[in-house]
C-alpha cells in the first residue's frame, strides 16, 4: 500500500468508515518518534490508524518541504497505516487559535476516531505544547451542534498522550507498551527521516539513533520486554479484563 499525504480541507476528506486511532502530531516525525512502534502493533492487530500531522516542521537545519514530504511517506509506508494528513498549520508559530481548533475539530468529526494520541503536555517546545491545547480543545468542541464545521457532530471517547519531549523529565508513564515484534518497523519509520535523525548529527555512538534504541531499551526492561513505549493518560484508563496485564 502506498501512502498518500492528504492536505484537502476536512470537508473533502472521504473514508469508507473512521479510524479507531488518530495520532496528532506537531511536526512529521513526532508520532513515528514517540508512538511508532505503537501504531505498528494497532495496524498489525486490524485497527485502523491514522496521523494527522499539524505542520510541515519545515524549516529545519537540514530539510525541505519536498524532502520532509518524501521522508513522511516513507516512515507511513513503513508503519502501513489507514490514513496520514497535514493540516497545514504554521510551524514554530503553532498557536492554540480559534480558527486552528476549529480546523483540528472539523477533522475529528469526518475522521470519527474513537480514541485520539496527543503529545505529553510538558515539554520544552512550544509548538508540542501548543498542539496539546489545541487537540485537547477540539475534542470539546467536535461534538458542538450548530455549527459550520463539516460532518457530524462527534466526541472522541478518549486522549491518550505519547512521550517525544525536549526536556529531560524523569518519565512517569501511566503504562507501557510491547513494542518488540514491531520495533524494527519502528527504527525504519524513524530511519525514513533522515534530515532529521541522521544529517548533521554526530556520526560517534551514542548516535540519535542509538539514543532512540536506548530508550525503547529502557521502557521494555521495566516490563521485562524487549522494547518499550510509554503512554500516559489524564483519565482513568479502562480495562475489561486483568489477562491483558503482563
Amino acid at each position: 500500500m502506498r501512502s498518500i499525504i492528504h492536505t484537502d480541507p476536512p470537508s473533502q476528506i472521504a473514508l469508507d468508515k473512521g479510524l479507531d486511532f488518530l495520532v496528532v502530531a506537531p511536526h512529521p516525525d513526532d508520532a513515528e518518534l514517540g508512538m511508532g512502534g505503537t501504531i505498528a502493533k494497532m495496524v498489525s492487530e486490524g485497527w485502523r490508524v491514522g496521523i494527522l500531522d499539524l505542520t510541515t516542521g519545515e524549516p529545519t537545519p537540514h530539510g525541505s518541504e519536498p524532502l520532509r514530504r518524501q521522508e513522511t511517506l516513507a516512515a507511513s509506508d513503513a508503519l502501513q497505516i489507514t490514513w496520514r494528513g497535514n493540516a497545514g498549520l504554521p510551524n514554530r508559530k503553532l498557536e492554540a487559535t480559534l480558527e486552528a481548533r476549529e480546523l483540528v475539530a472539523s477533522y475529528f468529526r469526518v475522521l470519527r476516531p474513537r480514541w485520539i494520541f496527543a503529545p505529553y503536555w510538558q515539554d520544552a517546545h512550544p509548538d508540542h505544547v501548543a498542539a496539546t491545547e489545541l487537540i485537547e480543545a477540539a475534542r470539546f468542541w467536535s461534538k458542538l451542534s450548530k455549527t459550520e464545521m463539516p460532518g457530524e457532530r462527534f466526541h472522541p471517547e478518549r486522549i491518550y498522550y505519547y512521550f517525544c519531549i525536549h526536556l529531560r523529565l524523569a518519565v512517569q508513564p501511566d503504562w507501557i507498551i510491547d513494542i518488540s515484534e514491531h520495533w524494527e518497523q519502528k527504527l525504519a519509520s524513524v530511519m525514513a527521516y533522515q534530515s532529521q535523525f541522521v544529517e548533521g548529527r554526530p556520526t560517534e555512538p551514542p548516535t540519535m539513533i542509538d539514543r532512540i534504541r536506548d530508550d525503547a531499551a529502557h521502557w521494555g526492561r521495566l516490563i521485562n520486554r524487549k522494547y518499550g513505549e510509554p503512554l500516559a493518560t489524564r483519565e482513568p484508563l479502562a480495562m475489561r479484563s486483568l489477562r491483558d496485564l503482563i
